[in-house]
């Protein structure tokens, strides 16, 4: 059973027969014969019943960050002890296809029948769909306290958009104020559950264009976010003041700005006048809006007035990575357990984005400018101008590569092949420079060595790995924690994708809750080595073969690419 509601911004669907032999109609609506007492009783009088499975669609929904709450109430079974009271009830609830309840069991969790429990989790809407679970997996009773009396059941269902809804965007014209008023408080299932849908209902953005959002002017779209105005802005970094400016990047600065209330900001700026980037800047927020780890950038806003394409984010106290490492002038002192700190906080935000984030990316762009520090040295991943979704069991195959050379995987600086993999060859070149102090792209030890990793991989062959670590930390670091940390990059390096780790795999070898020892057998670099003097040679001499190389050695790099103008916009920045 599929029902939609008349302004078809939600709907419900209903599966399987209840097994009641002796009953003709199947009844889906329960209703509660004692009297509640509990705070709005008359939201949980009446529930609606599915016998296998329950789903709620909302739809045409801003894309975002959500608040849902499950509103719960037993009000089939007894507290009293007649066979009313025996049935159990136990059922799944998924969010977006996220299991966020595992046999659960409302009585149990309220503290007994007819009291109400509410559950509340964040919910990430990224194609304008919500969608609600609440699945019978067969456990529980099934005919008490009479046959038919199972499977899931939801008194109300409330959504609250965590972000301010656009006032620049048109709500549905589907009549006046209080008519969205009437419908907020409708109920959401036709009669069984009252919606707490205020904010829902608000935050519904009528999709009229199936354009693609990142061809179109970003400030007409709508931006899930905080607002600032230029004049804000402009206050804040003193007109754009010169003295301000903390960093440059490809499609505009970034300068040091003090809001009114004391906070520090950091203010991005885009040229409006790039379609690239306003992709970017469109593709930035939309990725960012949605995440939230300790080892990711916050964006706090944006400003889209006139032609100024702005982002605020927080502000970092130590700027960036590179010139951490890198920049004579503005070098510090990174002792050994700060490195470690850095090149762990960066695993775990890759990590994050790949495997726990309730949408999945691939970042495309990690290189050591776009690790920021804060003033505890903590890293902050930045920079998703270049970041895409990754859908399970889809690969994204690309001819308009996009990247920095020198940290771009092979296979997708060739082939346009994208997966998590790529973001984990990055990890290990930078995994590199922190411990090295080098820069890949800038060292070259010897003639024949394009890049830093190129030497990596014929110390490893020596046996002598060590040699990589920065001769600013003297004999002050362990030799274990190093050796550990190069052996991981080595391995995140690896020319074929499907022998590099995951990332929450490379977090668990760094933190030590793995052996690195069944890993080891992947570094073998003798047997199948591929110069890189060799495989560019090759690419440059036979294009159509280059497509087709089964890179099968763990240290060729981009470095054969280096001549190679990738969609004309390749960057060499800090931001």
């Amino acid at each position: 059973m599929l029902y939609l509601s008349p302004d078809s911004n939600w709907a419900f669907s209903s599966t399987g027969n209840f097994m009641d032999d002796n009953i003709n109609d199947d009844n889906y609506i329960a209703s509660d014969t004692s009297k509640l007492t509990m705070p709005n009783s008359k939201l949980y009088a009446k529930a609606r019943l599915s016998p296998l499975s329950l789903t709620y669609y909302g739809l045409c929904m801003h894309n975002g960050s959500y608040t849902v709450k499950l509103h719960f109430a037993e009000i089939i079974f007894t507290n009293d002890r007649t066979y009313r009271s025996l049935g159990k009830r136990k059922f799944n609830v998924f969010i977006q296809g996220r299991m966020v309840l595992e046999d659960f069991d409302i009585e149990q969790s309220a503290g007994g029948a007819g009291k109400l429990v509410i559950k509340t989790f964040t919910a990430y809407v990224t194609n304008h769909t919500l969608k609600i679970q609440f699945y019978w997996a067969g456990r529980g009773t099934t005919g008490i306290p009479y046959r038919g009396f199972y499977g899931p059941l939801i008194s109300a269902i409330s959504v609250t958009p965590n972000f301010q809804i656009p006032l620049a965007v048109e709500p549905p014209q589907t009549g006046s104020s209080t008519k969205i008023s009437r419908t907020s408080k409708a109920l959401l299932i036709g009669g069984p559950i009252i919606a707490i849908f205020t904010a829902l209902v608000v935050g519904i953005w009528i999709k009229r264009r199936q354009k693609n959002l990142v061809n179109q002017d970003p400030r007409a779209l709508d931006l899930q976010i905080g607002s600032f105005t230029l004049r804000q802005i402009k206050s804040a970094t003193r007109n754009f003041d010169p003295a301000n400016k903390i960093g440059e990047g490809g499609f505009g600065s970034v300068y040091k700005g003090l809001l009114s209330d004391g906070t520090i900001i950091a203010v991005k700026q885009l040229s409006s006048k790039s379609k690239q980037g306003n992709r970017e800047f469109v593709n930035e927020i939309g990725m960012i809006s949605a995440l939230q780890h300790p080892n990711l950038v916050r964006l706090y806003g944006c400003c889209t007035e006139g032609n100024q394409l702005l982002l605020v984010y927080e502000y970092m106290e130590n700027n960036c990575l590179a010139r951490a490492l890198f920049v004579e002038e503005y070098r510090l002192a990174l002792d050994w357990p700060t490195r470690r700190k850095i090149c762990l906080g960066i695993a775990r935000g890759l990590a994050y984005l790949h495997e726990e984030s309730a949408i999945r990316i691939v970042h495309r762009d990690i290189k050591a400018s776009n690790i920021l520090l804060d003033k505890d040295l903590d890293a902050k991943i930045s920079d998703f101008g270049l970041a895409k979704l990754n859908e399970d069991g889809h690969t994204h195959i690309s001819t308009k590569v996009a990247g920095t050379i020198g940290y771009m995987a092979p296979e997708y600086a060739m082939r346009g092949y994208l997966t998590d993999k790529a973001d984990v060859y990055s990890f290990g070149v930078v995994a590199l420079e922190i411990v090295s102090g080098k820069s890949n792209t800038n060292y070259r030890p010897k003639e024949d060595f394009v890049y830093l990793l190129d030497w990596a991989c014929v110390l490893h062959e020596r046996g002598t790995l060590l040699e990589l670590v920065d001769p600013d930390l003297g004999s002050n670091y362990s030799t274990e924690e190093a050796l550990l940390m190069l052996n991981v990059a080595l391995l995140c390096t690896n020319a074929a994708p499907t022998l590099r780790p995951k990332m929450s795999n490379a977090v668990s070898l760094l933190e030590g809750h793995t052996p690195l020892q069944p890993f080891l057998s992947e570094l073998s670099l003798a047997a199948n080595s591929l110069s890189s003097s060799g495989l560019r040679r090759n690419f440059w001499e036979n294009p159509s073969e280059s497509q087709s190389i089964t890179a099968q050695a763990s240290c060729n790099n981009t470095s054969d690419l280096s001549s190679l103008d990738v969609d004309g916009s390749l960057r060499h920045f800090a931001t």
